[in-house]
């Protein structure tokens, strides 16, 4: 006669339950293992990114990654810069000359993305199988954007105090330090979100169609 269960075991068959598909995924696959397969998604995925945006053009040719102009307010330099940024000769050649020093401080930001990707654990493979399209990357932004952002700032800065934009030298001198500060702060954020975008759709493209790699830990991985 088949005998019920009590509450403690049917919690106990619960837990045991949940933990099917973390142990599922905890499997080697062969000689791979799913945290090594998902470090290799995320290293292909930003190599093929890192190798697009460090292309000349690489930011400004794409709408995805393209770095505009910021929009400061407040203080005479602000007001300024502002007036400045309006005009449409000078909006475009400081667009240009933004993207031209994305595509010099991208190599800044390739070591620390790819240390993000080999700190990641086991935990963190199997939330990205079970996440969406861009699922290791966002996690991968998680963990790794403030450091990227830490990392382009000093250069951003050197940039904007450079003859690259004397154009906008007396704009920015009439309020001191502080307008060139937020610009860099902005520019530097807008570089790191546009980096992670970037990687993100390589992902994308390599869940999409994962045999395309003839990477075998990729296509055990994404079958």
């Amino acid at each position: 006669m088949e005998q019920s269960l009590g509450l403690s075991d049917r919690r106990s068959l619960i837990a045991t339950l949940a933990l099917l598909p973390l142990a599922a995924c905890a499997t080697p696959m062969g000689r791979y293992t799913v945290e090594d397969a998902v470090r290799r998604l995320l290293e292909l995925s930003s190599q093929r990114a890192f190798a697009r945006l460090t292309e000349p053009g690489g930011f400004y040719d794409d709408q995805l990654t393209r770095i505009v102009p910021p929009d400061l307010a407040g203080g005479k330099g602000g007001a300024v810069l502002a007036a400045l940024l309006r005009t449409n000769t000078v909006r475009n050649q400081v667009s240009r000359a933004l993207n031209d020093v994305a595509v010099d401080l991208a190599d800044n930001a390739t070591p620390v993305v790819m240390d993000a990707v080999h700190r990641m654990t086991l935990a963190d493979a199997v939330s990205v199988l079970r996440g969406g399209p861009t699922a290791a990357t966002d996690l991968l932004a998680r963990e790794a954007r403030g450091s990227v952002v830490e990392a382009l700032l000093p250069g951003a800065s050197r940039a904007l105090r450079s003859d690259l934009f004397d154009m906008l030298s007396v704009a920015l001198a009439a309020a001191g330090n502080k307008d060139i500060v937020a610009m860099a702060d902005n520019v530097s954020g807008q570089i790191g979100d546009a980096i992670f975008r970037a990687i993100g759709r390589e992902e994308a493209e390599i869940r999409r169609d994962p045999a395309a790699t003839r990477d075998p830990m990729l296509m055990a991985l994404l079958r």
